[in-house]
């Protein structure tokens, strides 16, 4: 069976856009759109939720390894009801997220008050989650989830040791801090400002370190043995470091590059500690582990301080939300409220 609602083609909506052209700044507004302007796909979301993510932020300047045309509308998390489904899978009412795959890259995004995807990327909201739960995690939360659920395959128990997470401040990493200390995990989180102490020892950690001091630029190919898992978020020196301060098979997960791209190591961790290096890709994670990773994030793993690691902004907030976390000056999640059909 097909549930469909019907939205007249010419219905409208509201957008928020980006026009970049070459050798010219970006130009960005909130604009009028019609559902047929929307790319192919079985299922139509009205957007309740969207959020924060730095890929946004490259969208929005014109990155070309992440958007290649424009006009573009960014946002790669959303939360909202399906208005329209060709999938039986779906009917209309239901609430459903979609986040990652090309949602806010190539696909017109979440920055809207309508979104239409395929089917393929589409999980029904699960019990014991709302809309903007979902959006408090975000691909960050859940690039995360998949960070402690490898840690935890890799046979990582409480009682093993410290578990470091760098960038401890940032999306994926403040999400690992609260997930890990939910679970009962003892977590050391890296920062290279001490004054984010309170924020981060609010949310669960039982230490905050300055990720300078972690971070050991001699030759040595191993290091004293001190962390029992990591969830490394930032790359370059502080990973590396990290390979070669890990006990005897655990798992190092990573997940970003900012600092990095390159990884200068050595054999030594992997053949005589018999370490694990697990890379995390949430965009496109099979829909089978999103559903269940995603069920775990809404029930046993969802941490109390979730309000706490997340504040939620109308979406008029969008450009200065854009440009504060290209500039690293954010802090946990940022939630987008987007305003009701015909509410503008």
């Amino acid at each position: 069976m097909v549930f469909r609602s019907h939205p007249k083609k010419t219905m409208k909506f509201q957008a928020y856009q980006v026009d970049i052209r070459d050798g010219e700044q970006p130009v960005a507004d909130f604009v009028e759109r019609h559902i047929d302007d929307l790319p192919p796909g079985e299922v139509l979301i009205q957007v309740h939720y969207s959020s924060l993510n730095y890929k946004d932020h490259l969208s929005s300047i014109g990155h070309r390894g992440i958007t290649r045309n424009y006009p573009h509308t960014p946002g790669v998390d959303a939360a909202g009801t399906v208005l329209e489904s060709h999938d039986n899978r779906f009917k209309p009412g239901d609430e459903v997220l979609v986040t990652g795959y090309d949602l806010g890259m190539n696909t017109s995004g979440a920055y809207a008050q309508c979104i239409r995807v395929p089917a393929g990327w589409v999980v029904l909201l699960p019990e014991g989650l709302t809309g903007k739960d979902a959006m408090a995690y975000g691909t960050a939360g859940f690039t995360a989830g998949q960070c402690v659920e490898h840690l935890i395959r890799g046979g990582l128990f409480p009682q093993d040791g410290p578990v470091l997470v760098t960038g401890a401040t940032g999306g994926v990493g403040s999400m690992a801090v609260a997930i890990l200390s939910k679970l009962g995990y003892d977590v050391s989180a890296a920062t290279r400002d001490l004054s984010n102490e309170p924020f981060l020892t609010s949310i669960g950690a039982k230490e905050v370190v300055d990720s300078e001091s972690l971070v050991d630029n001699s030759s040595k190919p191993l290091l004293k043995s001190r962390w029992a898992g990591v969830v490394e978020t930032v790359g370059g020196a502080l990973l590396e470091t990290a390979i070669r301060s890990t006990q005897r098979r655990a798992t190092v997960t990573f997940c970003g590059m900012i600092a990095s791209p390159e990884l200068n190591t050595s054999v030594f961790p992997f053949i005589l500690r018999g370490l694990r290096l697990i890379g995390i890709d949430s965009a496109e994670c099979p829909l089978d582990l999103k559903e269940q990773l995603w069920g775990k994030l809404a029930r046993t793993w969802k941490p109390q301080t979730l309000s706490v690691l997340s504040h939620t902004l109308p979406w008029e907030e969008i450009p200065s939300q854009l440009e504060a976390i290209g500039l690293g000056k954010t802090q946990g999640r940022v939630v987008f409220a987007i305003p009701p059909l015909n509410s503008i």
